[in-house]
């Protein structure tokens, strides 16, 4: 038994990460995930698996958004880092997201986790792994996702068109040095989460990929999530 992981992409999605990814190793992760949730409870639910693959197609990308594994309660994970289903209480790394939303950009404190306008304006909110067991955070770490996700990264530093790549905690931090493309920007800061408060808490790195996407020309973000 086996999923397909590269069928299950959108087509644009699966041209340009084809050239990055190893075949036999895909099909690995494939085995792997189908076996997950085969015999266990797994999230996000498969069909949410590639949510922000789906919402923001490789042309529209303007902001890369990385976080580490998907939340392991239920209801929570739908397919895009740190966002939360409509309806869900909002986590406490993604409440620190919003405190410093609120503080850099002068957006009002949402009521909602769920970060689908972010995705449609061209933010991936890519998870470095993509699958969690239910209670069990970084159970599906160092079983492929890891090159699956650094192919999309890779991917995404071969457009022509500027994209800032938001990399938060030691884990994120990493991946910057699959950024060698010299029109990107790197923002690195510490994890929002609580138990780092000296290092995320004040970077403004919200007002900072505004900058630099209006600097090439781009429309910024709007980080907002109240309603106008």
């Amino acid at each position: 038994m086996s999923l397909d992981l590269v069928s299950l992409l959108p087509a644009p999605w699966q041209a340009v990460l084809a050239p990055h990814l190893d075949a036999e190793r895909t099909r690995k992760l494939g085995e792997f995930v189908a076996g997950e949730y085969a015999s266990q409870t797994v999230y996000p639910p498969v069909e949410d698996l590639f949510t922000a693959y789906r919402l923001c197609p490789p042309e529209r990308v303007r902001v890369l958004l990385l976080g580490q594994d998907p939340y392991f309660k239920a209801g929570q994970a739908h397919g895009m880092s740190f966002s939360v289903r409509e309806g869900v209480r909002v986590p406490p790394s993604l409440r620190n997201v919003f405190k410093e939303i609120a503080a850099d950009v002068g957006a009002g404190m949402p009521t909602t986790g769920d970060l689908t306008p972010w995705a449609e304006q061209g933010v991936l909110l890519l998870n470095s792994i993509m699958t969690v067991r239910e209670g069990k955070a970084g159970s599906h770490a160092k079983k492929g996702w890891e090159e699956f996700t650094d192919a999309t990264i890779s991917a995404v530093n071969e457009l022509d068109t500027r994209v800032v790549f938001m990399l938060w905690g030691s884990y994120a931090r990493k991946k910057a040095a699959l950024v060698t493309n010299p029109q990107h920007v790197v923002l690195e800061a510490g994890h929002p989460s609580p138990m780092n408060p000296a290092g995320f808490l004040g970077t403004r790195p919200f007002s900072a990929c505004n900058k630099a996407l209006a600097d090439a020309g781009l429309t910024p973000i709007d980080w907002s999530l109240t309603p106008a």
